[in-house]
């Protein structure tokens, strides 16, 4: 029969951000090993509090699979002499395979007939093999930030107390750095006494809970989600939500109890964000707002235990937040009492990059990609002027006091400040704008300038940074230049920019010649962020739903302009769906193998001699002109549709002709009119790539 299978890793408190990855890692690495070893089962769960993770497989057999291995052997011809007897290839062959020679069968395979032999190796006991898996399952998980502890040489997460292993009833022996595994495992730190005996793996859920221990991370989770919407109605508001905060607070306990604390009214007069920030990102507390999104003088936060002396709990919490409040305010008053732009001149002092120079250098750069951009873009007077103050203040705010103490705050508060002195509304809305999106889904840059300034800034970085060497490899992108290049390409394809890459990099790296340490030269940045840029085009256009092939296709002709790739992968999805496409691709994919054995693009009408030839270049000189003007236009939909047309020409071309004549001149000029006509299609994509 088949049984349930549990292992249990228990640890000390775990990194909440470790969590989830750890509990995927856990149940891909089980599935794996599991297949590997032929054992089958229902179903894999795994997961997860501070203190454990865990693993648990339902319906697990109770022996392996039996292997059936069909095993190619030797030639029949060295297999069998003349007379069909086995000769000692094949009989060594057989004794090797644990078969008899009566067993081999004979197989063409298509290169030859050859002996095949069909091995049989029965399944071992599931209690026998779990011993020699258990170790693989702890062993093979990764961590960001792995420890070793006394002198073991394994490293984890944090160091590991104890092991429960069972399968049924029955405890899976192994050891794993003088641990030995059992059926002990413990409950809330506090709460809880004593080891808890589980007996079978069905027990362990509701005995831990007993224990006060939610072990399932998403009932945990709905369970705090639950408790915090309960307790902001009661209080008469809401809680937002914020997926990233749940999902750490869900690790950051075993056994949630929700609470709402108080601060004083008046802080309230701080600006939302000031506010906001330390209860979240340093107190892991959900602000609570009204029904019209003001904040009001409350929070929620979730305690691991009980209900018990929650009013302790609670004061505790307030008087936490109370000094974390004042702190803000006081850092608020301090920033207040000097212009956002006196700040400039300090940023003198503060580094960007040790072989790139002070921040202050680098808005001295985004100043002039501002201007560079503004003219690109046909930005108005007004929208630029706000955009190069707005790119003079934008990193001001990093020397604030505020943002010093909490850097989540960073262009929020640049925004705020430049209010307070008085700036532009346009120039105060483009600092805070100019640092979007920060993360996969964020907003774009709204107003003129904000969308200048983000990409001059994030440009910057990308060309200082491959200009130094550092090129993010794997998983290594301290500086988020994939995200900066996705913003910026997200930006551009939204507005429609028409702005060509390759001027943009050389811009930007003009403006760090003599005052960085650059190791490549502009080619070589250029080369390299053009093919880091064609990345995240990929990835873009595929979330916009294009075909692989028709994404390599595009781009396979260039990327330096985005919105005119997207325009070119948009109209070539659209017409790959019409009747004609197929018949469209084979005519000119064999105009294009043909094309490249031409030594130029010259076709002389006095050297046509068939009356097909001279209908294809009669029907392709008009077409052309169409084409050309379709370009001009951007309307690749109507180009495409407009060489559609010349499928027909094309067919009866190569059904009418020997394009490779003997004569050189009629055979040159046949090559040099299909290469015009590859070229012409290959302005807007590669239809080689495109599959059949």
């Amino acid at each position: 029969m088949a049984k349930d299978f549990l292992l249990e890793i228990g640890t000390e408190e775990i990194a909440a951000r470790f969590m989830p990855g750890a509990i995927k890692q856990l149940k891909e690495l089980a599935e794996n090993i599991f297949r590997e070893k032929r054992l089958n089962y229902k179903s894999i769960d795994t997961y997860g509090t501070p203190r454990r993770l865990t693993l648990v497989v339902s319906g697990l057999d109770e022996a392996q699979a039996e292997l059936v291995e069909e095993v190619k052997g030797p030639a029949k011809k060295a297999a069998f002499d003349a007379e069909g007897k086995p000769t000692k290839a094949a009989e060594g062959f057989a004794r090797g395979q644990g078969v008899s020679v009566a067993d081999l069968v004979v197989k063409d395979t298509g290169s030859g007939e050859y002996v095949f032999a069909t091995r049989k190796e029965a399944g071992r006991a599931t209690g026998d093999i779990l011993p020699e898996i258990c170790p693989g399952l702890i062993t093979g998980l990764s961590f960001p930030k792995p420890m070793r502890w006394g002198y073991n040489e394994l490293r984890f997460a944090r160091p590991i107390r104890w092991l429960v292993a069972l399968y049924g009833e029955e405890v899976v022996n192994f050891e794993l750095e003088g641990l030995k595994a059992g059926r002990e495992t413990l409950g809330h730190r506090f709460l809880s006494q004593g080891a808890i005996t589980i007996n079978n793996p069905g027990e362990y859920l509701p005995k831990l809970e007993e224990g006060f221990v939610i072990v399932d991370h998403r009932k945990r989770q709905s369970i705090i989600w639950e408790q915090i919407q309960a307790l902001a109605k009661e209080e008469g508001g809401i809680v937002e939500p914020d997926e990233g905060l749940l999902e750490e607070v869900t690790f950051l306990l075993e056994y949630p109890t929700a609470l709402c604390g108080k601060f004083e009214v008046h802080y309230l007069e701080l600006p939302k964000e000031v506010l906001i920030t330390p209860m979240r990102e340093h107190q892991r507390y959900f602000p609570v707002i009204d029904a019209n999104g003001k904040l009001l003088a409350k929070f929620i936060t979730v305690r691991n235990g009980g209900g018990d002396y929650l009013d302790i709990v609670r004061a505790g919490n307030e008087k936490v937040l109370k000094a974390r409040l004042a702190d803000a305010r006081f850092f608020y008053q301090e920033d207040l009492k000097k212009p956002l732009a006196e700040n400039v001149e300090r940023l003198k002092k503060i580094v960007f990059q040790e072989s790139l120079g002070t921040i202050y250098q680098k808005v001295e750069r985004i100043i002039k990609l501002v201007e560079y951009l503004a003219a690109q873009t046909a930005a108005g007077a007004a929208e630029t002027e706000a955009a190069k103050r707005a790119a003079y203040l934008a990193k001001a705010d990093l020397v604030s006091n505020m943002v010093y103490e909490f850097p989540e705050l960073q262009g929020i508060m640049g925004e705020e400040y430049a209010r307070k002195s008085g700036e532009p509304e346009g120039v105060a809305k483009a600092i805070v704008e100019h640092y979007r999106p920060r993360f996969a889904g964020d907003g774009l840059p709204e107003t003129v300038p904000g969308t200048l300034v983000s990409i001059a800034d994030k440009i910057d970085t990308i060309v200082g940074c491959f200009a130094v060497g550092i090129i993010p490899t794997g998983s290594q992108d301290p500086y988020a230049l994939r995200r900066q290049a996705l913003g910026i390409s997200h930006i551009i394809l939204d507005k429609g920019y028409g702005i060509s890459l390759q001027d943009l990099v050389t811009q930007a790296y003009r403006g760090y010649e003599g005052n960085a340490q650059l190791k490549l030269t502009l080619a070589e940045v250029q080369n390299e962020i053009i093919e880091f840029f064609k990345a995240r085009l990929k990835n873009i256009f595929t979330d916009k739903g294009l075909r692989y092939d028709e994404i390599d296709a595009v781009l396979a002709v260039g990327h330096d302009n985005f919105a005119d790739a997207w325009l070119r992968a948009e109209a070539l999805s659209f017409v790959r769906q019409q009747p004609y496409f197929e018949a469209l691709l084979t005519a000119f994919n064999r105009a294009t193998n043909l094309a490249k054995k031409a030594e130029s693009d010259n076709a002389n009408p006095a050297n046509l001699v068939e009356e097909v030839e001279k209908e294809l270049f009669n029907r392709f000189q008009a077409a052309r002109q169409e084409v050309e003007a379709l370009r001009s236009r951007k309307d690749y939909r109507g180009l495409l549709q407009t060489m559609a047309q010349l499928q027909q020409p094309i067919d009866n071309f190569f059904n009418g002709v020997m394009v490779m004549a003997e004569d050189p001149a009629i055979r040159n000029n046949r090559l040099g009119l299909l290469k015009q006509i590859d070229d012409l299609m290959y302005s807007v994509a590669d239809l080689a790539k495109i599959a059949g």
